[in-house]
């Protein structure tokens, strides 16, 4: 656990590369907004946050009884399922100040960073033509 990086794994330094290669600019790990997202473009109120696929419980429903026949089941299902609920609570406290939430796999931000590149863009459209209609 000591070498589990809480910011600037390989997956969000891929992705934000890739944001700003397109001239996208952005917040790293912004502490004025509740969870503290991986990346925040402020301009947009976007939030989006690297998850890891162990972590925060990819495919649970799979990976639960492989980790209660494991090694120390009391501690990982609890801590993954704790995860789980965190990322829900903060998905509802920024939902509720107004900003966009988007959660992106490790394995698919590593595969296909372009498409995950392509759904902010497309969020940034959508948050654009909103705006349009509005005034």
């Amino acid at each position: 656990m000591s070498r589990i990086r809480g910011k600037d794994t390989s997956i969000e330094v891929k992705l934000r590369k890739a944001l700003w290669a397109r001239g996208y600019r952005y917040r790293k790990n912004y502490k004025a907004i509740p969870g503290r997202p991986d990346i925040a473009i402020t301009k947009y109120k976007i939030a989006i946050f690297c998850d890891s696929e162990f972590f925060h419980g990819k495919d649970w429903e799979v990976l639960r009884p492989r980790l209660q026949n494991g090694k120390n089941p009391d501690y990982w299902v609890p801590k993954i399922e704790r995860n789980m609920q965190r990322d829900i609570e903060k998905n509802q406290a920024l939902l509720f100040d107004g900003w966009t939430v988007i959660h992106f796999w490790g394995k698919d931000i590593l595969r296909n960073t372009e498409e995950c590149v392509r759904v902010i863009e497309e969020v940034i459209f959508d948050i654009r033509m909103e705006k349009i209609q509005w005034n």
